[in-house]
């Protein structure tokens, strides 16, 4: 058993409208993040993980996702899975839970367009 008490996790601020909340587990098949957005993230252009899933649950707000061009709205208790190679961003004003697996890293992030 592994546990990460909230004292310990690390805030990162991705931009002016992204902050998250690392919990540094050790563990190389699963990691989860708390982020909090309000606006859009990235600010331009979009995103891809390019060997991890990355599972996003809505704990609170609303707001929407871009998958390869696809606009999903996104309120409370929402679940979306975005595979490895999907370019996305996210608009809003919302509270997410993400765990990705295998456990997210920066190398395999990468900005486009």
């Amino acid at each position: 058993m592994k546990i990460i008490h909230q004292d310990k996790a690390q805030k990162v601020q991705n931009s002016k409208h992204c902050w998250v909340y690392e919990y540094p587990l050790g563990d190389k098949d699963i990691n989860g993040a708390f982020v909090e957005l309000s606006g859009r993230e990235p600010d331009e252009g979009r995103v891809v993980n390019l060997v991890c899933k990355e599972l996003a649950y809505v704990i609170n707000g609303f707001g929407k996702i871009v998958i390869e061009g696809e606009e999903i709205n996104l309120k409370a208790g929402d679940l979306v899975l975005i595979e490895p190679g999907e370019k996305f961003f996210w608009d809003g004003n919302m509270t997410l839970f993400l765990p990705c697996t295998p456990a997210w890293y920066p190398d395999q992030y990468k900005k486009v367009e």
